[in-house]
C-alpha cells in the first residue's frame, strides 16, 4: 500500500496508533476511511487493535461519527479491536458522547491511556 496521506500511524507491539487529522468532516471522512481500511487490510495478520489518535482533533460532523463506526465495523471482519484517544470536555468527545458512539467503542483521554488499556 502506498504510504497513507491524511493518516500517520505507528505499529506498536500488535497495536496500530493512527492518528486523524484536526479536521474530520463530509470533505474529507471518504477518503480517511479508505486509508484506514487499507492500513486494516495491511495490518490484518499483525494488529489485533487499532487505537485512533483523536487528541488533535478538533472538529468532527456526522460524517467522522459515521467513519468511526463504519471503520469499526470494517475491523471486526479481522477480529481487530478498536479504541479512540480524545481529550475529555472537548468538542470531539461531546459529539462521540451525544452520538452515543461511547457505547460502542472505549474511550480513553490520551494514547497512552488507550494502549494501557490494551495490555490488560
Amino acid at each position: 500500500m502506498a504510504t497513507p496521506v491524511h493518516l500517520a500511524l505507528v505499529d506498536i507491539a500488535e497495536r496500530t496508533v493512527v492518528t486523524f487529522p484536526p479536521e474530520i468532516d463530509l470533505g474529507n471522512a471518504p477518503v480517511l476511511l479508505t486509508e484506514a481500511c487499507a492500513l486494516a487490510d495491511e495490518r490484518a495478520e499483525r494488529s489485533r487493535e487499532f487505537v485512533l489518535d483523536l487528541t488533535r482533533t478538533t472538529f468532527l460532523d456526522s460524517q467522522g461519527v459515521r467513519l468511526l463506526l463504519d471503520l469499526r465495523r470494517y475491523l471486526r471482519l479481522y477480529g481487530t479491536a478498536m479504541r479512540v484517544a480524545v481529550p475529555p470536555g472537548g468538542p470531539v468527545r461531546r459529539v462521540l458522547t451525544l452520538s452515543q458512539v461511547r457505547r460502542d467503542v472505549p474511550m480513553h483521554d490520551t494514547v497512552e491511556e488507550a494502549l494501557r488499556a490494551c495490555e490488560e
